[in-house]
């Protein structure tokens, strides 16, 4: 296996509405930091690979126009996944796997603000028993929280004090859409949004975009004092019907964890991609993580969550503490689908590559 390292990451400012702020105009001081800070002549980037959502843009190839933010000419070797950039860093890592290519950018983007973004996602449901229903994340996670709180014996206590410490900790990130000190019995006094999940619980709107460069071996070494090596990562899919799978467990997260190699050392720091509280509490399970653990130092997306950038996201905010000397070993995790149906995980390390 070639070793290959996030050697920089950047990200947007997550905005609960950009207005008329387009696409390219959120990723070009992006991906121009992004490269900026890796050091790599954008001409000499190797590969370049996106994740974005037509739905989300309202129109088709959106990603075509995104390339504008890249500068694609003279014509360059490009990829893109109708994902969340964490899939298309997998593509990513795959490509500088055949050892031809030494660097590859990878950029994620999107304005949730631009539509009813439930009837959007019910769009991805199965279409012929549910998604005719029209449910929307929210209620869909409802349901699952609802499942999970009563086979566990967990409290809605245990998910305000997830938003609580999510806030607290989104405090130090610059790019953190909802962050600052709030009491937990505060949050409890707050409505229901869809039983037993309160606002604090569920993600906010956001529009944003991230972006990060991947380097090979040496060219990693050469261009990043300390490379966040990417040691394993693996991604898994349950089935799409709701009805065929157990909501209050993530077997798909522990299959991916289990194969990325989670338990094969400790785990400094967890950026967990649990747009919802009870998520990063089942994740939390799957993965095996104990106390020792800081999970979303950064706020997870709890305080900002841009569809298709947001998992990418937290592969950059693991990458990050390995690079500023802040952690040895990080996991990162990112899902797509609803109550946590596609889910993919990295392992990262600092140290010298094989």
């Amino acid at each position: 296996m070639r070793d290959v390292a996030v050697i920089a990451f950047a990200q947007a400012p997550n905005r609960a509405d950009t207005g008329g702020v387009n696409d390219v105009e959120i990723l070009m001081p992006v991906i121009d930091e992004a490269v900026t800070v890796a050091g790599i002549d954008r001409k000499q980037i190797g590969f370049t690979c996106s994740g974005s959502s037509d739905y989300l843009a309202g129109q088709p190839f959106s990603f075509v126009m995104g390339l504008d933010a890249v500068g694609p000419w003279p014509p360059i070797t490009e990829s893109h996944v109708e994902m969340d950039g964490a899939w298309a860093l997998y593509e990513a890592w795959t490509r500088l796997q055949h050892g031809d290519l030494d660097s590859a950018l990878v950029y994620a983007f999107g304005k949730s603000s631009m539509g009813d973004l439930g009837r959007i996602l019910a769009l991805q449901l199965d279409p012929y028993t549910t998604g005719p229903l029209w449910p929307g994340p929210v209620n869909l996670a409802g349901l699952q929280a609802r499942a999970y709180l009563e086979k566990t014996g967990r409290t809605e206590r245990d998910l305000a004090e997830v938003a609580a410490r999510s806030r607290r900790d989104a405090k130090g990130n610059p790019a953190a859409q909802v962050k600052g000190d709030v009491a937990v019995d505060d949050l409890l006094q707050e409505p229901y949004v869809s039983s037993p999940l309160r606002a604090h619980d569920c993600p906010p709107i956001s529009d944003g975009a991230s972006a990060l460069v991947l380097a090979a071996g040496d060219v990693a070494r050469e261009h990043c004092a300390r490379p966040a090596w990417i040691r394993g990562i693996d991604h898994r899919i349950e089935a799409h019907s709701l009805g065929l799978r157990d909501l209050t467990t993530s077997v798909s997260t522990a299959l991916a964890g289990q194969k990325a190699g989670v338990a094969d050392g400790p785990v400094d720091v967890a950026e967990l991609h649990a747009p919802y509280t009870h998520q990063e509490l089942i994740l939390r399970e799957a993965l095996g993580l104990n106390g020792d653990t800081a999970v979303n130092p950064s706020g997870g997306a709890l305080s900002g969550n841009p569809m298709m950038s947001a998992g990418l996201a937290r592969i950059g905010e693991a990458a990050r503490r390995i690079i500023d000397g802040s952690a040895h070993r990080a996991v990162a995790h990112a899902t797509s689908g609803p109550c946590l149906q596609q889910n993919l995980v990295a392992v990262l390390e600092a140290g010298e590559g094989s």
